[in-house]
């Protein structure tokens, strides 16, 4: 693209990529590995895109989680990802020849507890994180790292009911003081929790809680995220005293919306709906719970059990900077939505791909925009990308339409750069092909470097450069001028 105005970026910006864990890893129950929530996660090769989405959102039952545990018919593509358990040294340097600043990853909770109830640490899982950590840095990328991704341990679902237990808070702590000490001075930034406000899109991979296991639904997945908050604000109490330089950060998905019109009742709906939205942020960064939100639960017949020392902890330890996952934006629409936060619109001016996820890099711009403006705290986008489906042809993949969207979203990003915004790094997600969270395909891709899998996780598994490699190694090189 040679149309978009660019600005003067930051020297030291960091560019890079990102991946979770449970979508690339693969070595299903090796080194001691236990079952997470997404090696759950099966593949339906006869289901619509609309229909996986639809199955996402309505959770999940006990009697499936069980029935897919013992499943030896179906195939569950988590489990196998892109082998990077066992590739990373090779996956990484691809990386680092596109002059990766950064690279964000996820630790797998069930690999250094399985169960998450286990009183000792999994040595042989701290051992592959030692050596992957060690590479990123030995290729002077800055690693990013989050502590669950989605990767609680099934166990904790089937025996706790998920994260509305209180008993839940404790066992992630101690998994989380594990590896905040054993990387105290390797690691700077951490995410504690991945898209924390996505409740209403993933929930059983946001809280673990079968849709079986509680009597009101909505009231057990705002008392998870508390728990959440609570477990995000003793992680960071014990980073800044181990080593103050850490940072510790929350993540949210941008699922703010516009209003469909100007008419008063468009714009009153869209302020409660984005109210809702930034409440989890106004939480972690103002640390206390906002009287709209105290209004919603009331109005909505949901209650949250805070303790004194709970209100105390997320006070005194607020987090230090914000993360955004960004792919599309929302519309809502007051003839149409109601103010739940999973009462949405299409927006007919935004050309959508083969998902239904609109394309709306100005979106970005204002997503970037509000939470500066709102927090005045450090951002980087955590992730951003463009899934589609990839033609290989003679050993090439032209994917221009990929360098489309990235090169617009990052001209928003700069813009927001421009006009006051404080972003530490841009990671651009999957760089490397990897499953799809939501539907578990391997062709909804992303990456600059395409991974030779099909969905039902045959092929080469070789690594092929796109057309984008060469674009993104453009942008690094010229720190964003060249988009």
């Amino acid at each position: 693209m040679t149309n978009l105005k660019t600005y003067k970026m930051p020297q030291d910006f960091l560019w890079g990529g990102a991946i979770a864990a449970n979508q690339a890893e693969g070595a299903f129950k090796v080194d001691g590995k236990g079952v997470s929530l997404a090696d759950i996660h099966k593949y339906f090769p006869d289901k619509s895109n609309a229909e996986i989405s639809a199955k996402q959102i309505s959770g999940v039952t006990i009697a499936e989680i069980k029935e897919n545990m013992t499943d030896i018919k179906g195939y569950y593509p988590k489990r196998h990802g892109i082998d990077f358990y066992h590739t990373y040294p090779q996956d990484l340097e691809l990386l680092h020849e596109m002059g990766f600043r950064t690279f964000r990853t996820s630790i797998d909770w069930t690999r250094i507890f399985p169960t998450g109830e286990e009183e000792e640490p999994n040595q042989l899982g701290l051992d592959y994180y030692d050596k992957l950590i060690d590479k990123i840095v030995s290729l002077d990328m800055e690693p990013i790292i989050t502590i669950l991704h989605y990767e609680t341990p099934i166990h904790i679902a089937l025996k706790y009911g998920g994260w509305n237990n209180r008993s839940v808070i404790d066992m992630f702590v101690k998994y989380g003081k594990v590896i905040l000490n054993r990387y105290k001075n390797k690691v700077k930034y951490w995410i504690v929790i991945n898209q924390i406000n996505l409740i209403q899109a993933e929930p059983f991979n946001s809280t673990a809680i079968p849709k079986d296991a509680v009597t009101n639904y909505d009231e057990a997945s705002y008392q998870a995220v508390h728990n959440q908050f609570v477990a995000s604000a003793k992680l960071k109490a014990y980073a800044k005293e181990i080593n103050p330089a850490m940072m510790i950060g929350t993540m949210v998905a941008d699922s703010t919306a516009y209003p469909c019109s100007c008419d008063p009742n468009d714009v009153i709906l869209a302020l409660k709906h984005n109210r809702m939205q930034y409440y989890f942020t106004d939480v972690q960064f103002r640390g206390e719970y906002p009287k709209y939100a105290l209004n919603y639960f009331n109005e909505h017949g949901i209650h949250i059990d805070v303790t004194k020392e709970d209100a105390k902890l997320l006070k005194k330890y607020p987090m230090d900077f914000l993360s955004i996952s960004y792919y599309y934006s929302q519309m809502v629409d007051h003839s149409k939505n109601n103010d739940l936060p999973s009462s949405i619109t299409p927006n007919p001016n935004l050309k959508v791909n083969p998902w239904g996820w609109s394309v709306d890099p100005e979106g970005l711009y204002n997503s970037l925009s509000q939470y500066w403006d709102r927090y005045e705290k450090p951002i980087i986008v955590a992730e951003n990308g463009f899934g589609m489906y990839d033609k290989l042809e003679d050993n090439q993949i032209h994917d221009q339409y990929r360098i489309d969207y990235l090169a617009a979203h990052i001209s928003a990003l700069e813009h927001a750069i421009h006009d006051g915004a404080e972003i530490l790094a841009y990671c651009a997600w999957a760089p490397i092909d990897i499953v799809s969270c939501s539907s578990a395909q391997m062709e909804k891709r992303y990456g600059f470097v395409y991974v030779d899998l099909n969905n039902e996780g045959k092929g080469s598994g070789r690594r092929i450069k796109k057309d984008s490699f060469a674009w993104y190694q453009r942008v690094i090189q010229s720190n964003g001028q060249k988009l």
